[in-house]
């Protein structure tokens, strides 16, 4: 991935909290990225378009041809918030259809080609947007993923997807980050952390409290941790758990209640291999809940949006029509 390598296609990704470009080269190597604040709910002035023009200014400045780059977003943007709505493909979906599924728009920024979620249709319906990029990218990055895996994705969505045959086949969301930060900002519960201060103990203590939690989620069994979020004041009021520490201790309750339901909806059959995409810490931590559920231990993939983004294009024919045309313009 040589930064000498020829630029060849830009790709977003576009959340709600922020967003992540990348100049990409022939090879499907990242030669530049940059990340802002722009996610779909804190736009600058000049809205969606503003954001992007901004986000390649550089690039575009830099290289004239660069503006003629074929450009890829995925993730929120793409949703009924975002700068157009683009229909979900059905699940089972691979790449191809993902691909198939992109919608482009001619925007005041220029040609823009968004990617479409997945819908997993039935009684209780389910989506992914933008987590169906990181998973085509793990997969180019890691083809023995594509024959039977198990992709996790933590955030405040976390995502549990299964893929066989090269195929998102189904998946689940545990709204846990969203559940924690409600609690913590918005409940008794979070009160004497906040008060406290997150510096007030040491990170032995946090982790402690941490997997603490995890070991309560996990002896919980079928019931779930309904019953036993309330221990994270009484334990406070006891004095057995530092304030300080009552939100590690809440956040182990909340990760490992998903882990416990994440397993019981796969409980038909083994589980394959686990691999975990995301923030680095946040991953750690779902490391270290699946070991205390004694699953099949954890890896962190890493980031691969942008590996997502080039197969993706790739898998839509942007990026050879890019190559073959020299850049001579855009493509739909």
């Amino acid at each position: 991935m040589a930064a000498s390598s020829q630029p060849t296609l830009i790709g977003l990704d576009w959340g709600t909290s922020s967003l992540r470009g990348y100049l990409l080269a022939s090879d499907g190597g990242v030669i530049e990225s940059v990340v802002k604040p722009w996610g779909i709910q804190h736009l600058p002035v000049g809205g969606f378009a503003g954001a992007f023009q901004d986000v390649v200014a550089a690039w575009r400045g830099r290289d004239q041809e660069a503006a003629s780059l074929p450009v890829v977003a995925a993730g929120m943007v793409g949703s009924r918030q975002g700068w157009r709505e683009v229909p979900y493909v059905d699940c089972p979906a691979d790449a191809g259809a993902i691909a198939r599924g992109l919608l482009a728009f001619d925007s005041e920024a220029g040609r823009i080609h968004l990617v479409p979620g997945v819908i997993q249709r039935g009684p209780l319906p389910n989506v992914l947007r933008g987590e169906e990029t990181q998973i085509v990218g793990a997969l180019a990055r890691e083809p023995a993923l594509a024959a039977e895996s198990l992709v996790v994705l933590p955030g405040t969505h976390s995502k549990w997807v299964r893929v066989r045959d090269g195929q998102i086949i189904r998946f689940e969301t545990f709204m846990t980050g969203e559940l924690f930060a409600v609690l913590r900002e918005h409940s008794l519960l979070g009160k004497p952390a906040r008060e406290a201060g997150a510096d007030a103990i040491g990170a032995g203590e946090k982790a402690a409290a941490f997997a603490r939690g995890l070991a309560v989620a996990r002896e919980s069994g079928a019931e779930g941790v309904s019953g036993r979020l309330f221990t994270t004041r009484s334990l406070y009021l006891t004095g057995e758990l530092p304030p300080a520490a009552t939100l590690d201790y809440l956040s182990g309750l909340l990760v490992g209640e998903e882990m416990r339901s994440a397993i019981a909806a796969h409980r038909n059959q083994p589980l394959p291999a686990i691999v975990l995409i995301g923030d680095a810490a946040l991953c750690g931590r779902y490391q270290e809940a699946v070991a205390t559920f004694d699953v099949t231990p954890a890896r962190v993939l890493g980031d691969s949006a942008a590996a997502g983004l080039w197969e993706v294009a790739s898998a839509a024919g942007l990026v050879s029509a890019a190559r073959d045309s020299s850049r001579s313009a855009p493509h739909g």
